[in-house]
């Protein structure tokens, strides 16, 4: 049952081995594939709510399997990018399903993550699975309020 538990934790970390195949820049493929499967399941079968709901349970899902699969010598392992899955949905949480908001959404969110502004790399520094997920989650949440202001002002 372990192993199972562990294959599992594994798979899930990596955002469903999206972590594992590009050799560099994991997390920015990561967040283009989590893009385009939010892009595809907001135009087919899931509204906002049931979005929400699934970004809570990856949440909750994410905390657990980054700290199964991270180790005491690689405390954020790159391929882990369960967060970035969440991040980047969160990030587009309620903005309209269009190609333009699909890749203004995609841009923002990595330059939240990767230079992490408004405090964001101070998250970084909590232990384990909450860490990892967390700093990911406020870049989303940034994301969302950036992105959702501009759509109300444009409209």
């Amino acid at each position: 049952m372990a192993g199972v538990s562990n294959k599992f934790a594994f798979i899930f970390a990596t955002g469903f081995y999206t972590g594992l195949w590009p050799l560099k820049g994991p997390a920015t493929f990561a967040s283009f594939i989590s893009a385009i499967i939010f892009f595809f399941l907001s135009n087919t079968l899931l509204n906002e709510l049931y979005f929400l709901l699934v970004i809570i349970v990856f949440i909750i899902v994410g905390i657990w399997s980054s700290d199964f699969t991270a180790t005491d010598n690689d405390k954020d392992p790159s391929k882990v990018v369960i967060d970035e899955w969440v991040g980047m949905w969160i990030t587009l949480l309620f903005l309209p399903n269009s190609f333009a908001w699909f890749l203004v959404g995609f841009l923002v969110f990595r330059y939240l993550d990767i230079f992490k502004p408004f405090g964001i790399k101070k998250i970084e520094r909590i232990p384990g699975g909450l860490g990892i997920m967390m700093d990911d989650i406020v870049a989303g949440i940034f994301g969302c309020i950036i992105l959702n202001l501009i759509n109300v002002f444009v409209k």
